[in-house]
């Protein structure tokens, strides 16, 4: 069963058709991975779906209700929830008081949001740092913390935007396995990413779309020996170093 459903998705941008016709399902609890070279649509379709754009024609539906014109913080306490490529906490205050931030969504009283707040702090492996102010913290925890704000929300679809770039690979594998846990415990998750390490071993399903229009969809490894993707986006160095 679909918990996101985008059909007919269109955007433009002035004459600049961003996103062409899109449409694309999202089931219950998988791992789908949006793939596509840099000027694709990939983000705009993450703000359409999100509430900070709103598309010129489609249908977007989350959890069988439509959520077109709905504004992000609207869309957020439906249970969907994004992050973005360029992170951006509240620096000038603690990790927890961040995660706090998305927990008090949920909860009704500050006691309940420290206290789930603890909890996924915990979950992301930030507990040393929860007291350390967010400008404080080195790349690969901002995005820690960015996950942990986005997770206080108790999301049923978290959407990622590139949450691996600008990491090394042991990070990048440790990041897989945070993400992979987060979905075993229920989340289903769409993602924008680049680092093929991280595709490959996280989606269940991939869509790849060039010019904002979908040229493959199926299993990571059945569309990365597309033709199309190859030529679009992946560069047949990708195969060869696969088959080296």
């Amino acid at each position: 069963m679909a918990i996101l459903t985008i059909q007919h998705l269109t955007k433009k941008f002035g004459g600049l058709i961003a996103v062409n016709d899109l449409s694309f399902e999202v089931e219950t609890g998988e791992i789908l991975g949006l793939i596509g070279p840099n000027g694709a649509g990939k983000t705009t379709v993450f703000s359409c779906i999100s509430g900070f754009e709103t598309p010129e024609s489609g249908k977007i539906d989350f959890q069988g209700q439509s959520i077109l014109k709905k504004l992000p913080f609207e869309i957020c306490r439906l249970g969907m929830v994004r992050t973005f490529q360029i992170v951006k906490p509240f620096p000038a205050i603690s990790v927890l008081d961040n995660v706090m931030v998305g927990a008090l969504l949920r909860e009704n009283s500050v006691v309940k949001a420290e206290k789930e707040a603890h909890r996924i702090i915990h979950f992301v492996g930030l507990e040393k740092m929860k007291d350390t102010e967010a400008k404080g913290l080195p790349l690969p925890l901002r995005k820690r913390l960015e996950l942990a704000r986005a997770l206080a929300t108790k999301p049923g679809l978290l959407l990622l935007d590139e949450v691996m770039a600008g990491l090394n690979p042991t990070e990048v594998d440790e990041l897989i396995k945070l993400i992979q846990e987060i979905n075993r415990e229920g989340v289903s998750i769409l993602m924008i990413e680049h680092v093929m390490r991280g595709v490959m071993a996280l989606s269940h399903r991939v869509i790849v779309i060039n010019y904002g229009q979908k040229i493959a969809e199926g299993k990571p490894d059945v569309v990365v020996q597309n033709e199309a993707v190859i030529e679009a986006y992946l560069g047949k160095e990708f195969i060869n170093a696969k088959s080296a």
